[in-house]
């Protein structure tokens, strides 16, 4: 595997990215007036971040959900979800459809899923959250091909142990 550095998409076609961004944002207006709030927001692509493989994403979002309130307990969770009592009902059909989405090379939205999350949120969110799904996706393919990368986070002076 090469060691060079990879062709930075996000610096090297600014207004396909910037376009991205705009659409991120519109996604995300979209969410908030569907009721789509930003806790499951970000667990959503703190998940489907997890199971593209990018690093850069989760950290992201990770960040923003810790910033949001989010436990680390939580988060530590997400990735088993299933098996997990944090969750609340609206939460777990986010993280599967984040799943169907993210997999959807598979078998679409598998009509068990689309059930499901259909009898826990409302059109409008379903359809908010299929496109957030959507834009994180994108963004994780952005940062996997250019190996964006994840150094060690350092601890701030406030979290710095006392001697």
């Amino acid at each position: 595997m090469s060691e060079q550095p990879r062709v930075h998409l996000s610096r090297s076609a600014r207004p396909a990215y910037q376009a991205l961004s705009e659409f991120s944002r519109t996604v995300g207006r979209i969410a908030a007036e569907s009721g789509v709030d930003d806790r499951l927001k970000e667990l959503v692509q703190i998940h489907a971040s997890q199971l593209n493989g990018c690093s850069y994403c989760v950290r992201q979002h990770v960040t923003r959900a810790v910033a949001l309130g989010v436990d680390a307990d939580t988060i530590a969770q997400i990735a088993a979800w299933r098996d997990s009592g944090v969750f609340s009902e609206r939460e777990r059909a986010g993280l599967e459809l984040a799943e169907a989405y993210t997999f959807i090379h598979v078998e679409g939205i598998p009509d068990g899923v689309y059930d499901r999350v259909g009898a826990v949120l409302t059109e409008a969110e379903y359809v908010a959250l299929s496109w957030i799904i959507v834009s994180i996706n994108a963004f994780n393919r952005l940062a996997i091909a250019g190996r964006y990368l994840v150094p060690p986070q350092t601890p701030q002076a406030s979290e710095t142990p006392e001697e």
